[in-house]
């Protein structure tokens, strides 16, 4: 049972999203900004990540949600994203993405700068400035959102189907108010 009155019945940050259209609506922008703007990682990519971090935080609605729009966009769909989280270091992703998802766990474990060796790592694995910031950015993003989520103990949809639904409409259409 969420911890304030969500009036809208809808799960986890969709739901804090449509309650609060002020904060909502920029915090939208921002994941769209994060997660589907033009940058030299895929939106896949950087789905992934988001589900990495969520889940590494164990916050099931984001990991799930987020894991669902990974899939969508990345070859490999599913089973890709279900073995990145489980265990990056053997999972069939690229040398570059797994050095990326190090960064991204160390983002979330500590607060201070990521090791020297985890940036050694993906620079040589082919990672430039762009992908490091963007890693970095998106995984203290996530820190934040999974704490918004599970912080007001939100609710997780009843519909399993609902992650897939929201992976059609991210693909399509991005992080639109309430998404």
């Amino acid at each position: 049972m969420p911890h304030i009155a969500i009036d809208n019945k809808l799960p986890g940050i969709t739901g804090l999203l449509t309650l609060r259209p002020d904060t909502g609506a920029p915090l939208s922008l921002l994941a769209d900004a994060l997660l589907r703007s033009p940058a030299p990682m895929s939106r896949g990519e950087r789905e992934l990540v988001a589900a990495y971090v969520s889940d590494l935080n164990g916050t099931r609605f984001c990991t799930n949600s987020h894991s669902a729009f990974a899939a969508a966009q990345l070859e490999g769909g599913e089973e890709l994203v279900k073995a990145a989280l489980a265990d990056p270091a053997s999972a069939p992703l690229t040398e570059r993405m797994r050095a990326l998802l190090r960064i991204a766990g160390e983002v979330r474990g500590q607060v201070g700068p990521v090791s020297q060796e985890a940036v050694a790592a993906a620079r040589a694995a082919g990672a430039g400035d762009t992908e490091i910031h963007d890693t970095v950015l998106i995984a203290a993003a996530f820190c934040m959102y999974n704490r918004y989520v599970d912080a007001l103990a939100t609710d997780l949809p009843e519909d399993p189907g609902f992650y897939a639904e929201g992976a059609k409409r991210i693909v399509n259409s991005g992080y639109g108010q309430g998404d």
